[in-house]
């Protein structure tokens, strides 16, 4: 087996076809919980599936990825009847 070349100065330690691959994240770095929901103002996970988000299976996060579309749109409501413009 022959030796594996170490990385040029700069760049990444571990090469694409050995990183483990990316976590998708629907993190806007917007963080705020609303306190009536529990779920963060920016992405629409609830402070257990952010804490808990690196741990879950794929298909877990695409499951919940899939329903936060409609959180947020209920929490942008629930915002616009609280302060009516």
């Amino acid at each position: 087996m022959s030796p594996v070349p170490s990385p040029p100065a700069g760049a990444p330690a571990t090469s694409p076809a050995t990183a483990a691959p990316a976590i998708a994240s629907p993190c806007v770095k917007r963080c705020a919980i609303e306190p009536l929901s529990g779920l963060c103002e920016g992405c629409g996970r609830s402070l257990r599936e952010i804490g808990a988000w690196t741990s879950y299976a794929p298909q877990m996060r695409a499951a919940i990825m899939a329903t936060l579309p409609a959180r947020l749109a209920r929490l942008k409501a629930a915002a616009s009847d609280t302060f009516p413009d």
